[in-house]
């Protein structure tokens, strides 16, 4: 199985940027889709996005579309998430997970490994 580490997170203004990263271990992602979600205090954890396993397909919560961008380098065996022009209801625990299955899917039960979070706090 994969193991997931996630980094990047801090406190940033609102408009600011940052950019997460998920280190794996343990196998190549190349074997995975791999996504993100967050999970804001109070609220159940929802999807931001997910990138295939050749980065032919993405998907993207409309919530982040334009803002956010995902990437991989199944030779470094890690996915980023740049997050631009940050709102402080983007502030939540951000995890990184990966999926057995070749489709891109976007709900919590499909992806099969989990990070331990990274905290993203936008102030106003």
């Amino acid at each position: 199985q994969v193991q997931l580490v996630e980094s990047g997170g801090g406190l940033v203004q609102a408009g600011g940027s940052l950019r997460l990263s998920c280190a794996a271990s343990g196998r190549p992602i190349s074997d995975y889709t791999m996504g993100w979600f967050r999970q804001a205090p109070g609220k159940e954890r929802e999807f931001v996005t997910a990138i295939s396993w050749n980065a032919g397909w993405t998907r993207y919560a409309d919530s982040v579309k334009a803002r956010f961008t995902i990437s991989r380098d199944n030779a470094k065996n890690t996915v980023h998430l740049q997050m631009n022009s940050l709102k402080p209801e983007d502030t939540a625990v951000y995890y990184c997970a990966a999926d057995r299955g070749l489709a891109v899917h976007t709900t919590t039960r499909e992806f099969d490994y989990w990070g331990q979070g990274t905290q993203v706090t936008v102030s106003s």
